[in-house]
């Protein structure tokens, strides 16, 4: 059980690392077309529409980064004060009976609407555009696949804070998982 939930969370924190550097591209790319067009008077469609992929990989790819790191908004109002044992309960069954569940629901809606796009490798509606707003779509479950693994990886850090792990206790009376 810890073992897959280290696997879990090395694989989000290696992803979520490395798809932090698309801020920094973002800015770049976003300062680019901002000269581009007003100081030269030229423009591109691609690289505009690049800037949005790379806000949707962000945000979408790197939420289970956030989950990981207890970065979510919460309404923490009881939680924050609460021992260590009742967090993991706390914790443990908000992944089991929401978390994991909503984003089984994400992938069974959503795999219809990629499988399609992915049938005709939709791109842009512009002709300069990207050409690849199939991959666009395939971050919506690959996102819930991430925080969905994520949630288990929760589940197991919580089981064994409730069995009595003092490493795991020490990290939820720490603020982490």
């Amino acid at each position: 059980m810890r073992g897959f939930a280290r696997f879990v969370d090395t694989l989000n924190e290696m992803s979520g690392r490395g798809l932090a550097w698309l801020a920094l591209a973002i800015v770049v790319v976003q300062f680019g077309v901002v000269v581009g067009r007003y100081v030269f008077g030229v423009g591109s469609i691609w690289i505009q529409e690049s800037i949005i992929y790379m806000h949707a990989f962000l945000f979408m790819l790197a939420a289970a980064y956030t989950l990981k790191h207890d970065g979510h908004v919460r309404v923490d109002i009881l939680y924050r004060e609460a021992r260590p044992r009742t967090k993991a309960w706390v914790n443990l069954l908000g992944s089991l009976f929401l978390m994991i569940p909503v984003c089984a629901l994400i992938v069974w809606v959503s795999w219809g609407y990629v499988a399609q796009s992915w049938a005709v490798l939709e791109g842009s509606k512009e002709t300069s555009g990207i050409q690849g707003v199939y991959l666009l779509k395939t971050a919506i479950i690959v996102f819930a696949v991430q925080i969905g693994l994520q949630g288990l990886s929760m589940a197991v850090h919580s089981l064994l804070a409730i069995r009595g792990d003092k490493d795991e206790l020490a990290a939820l009376q720490h603020g982490g998982q």
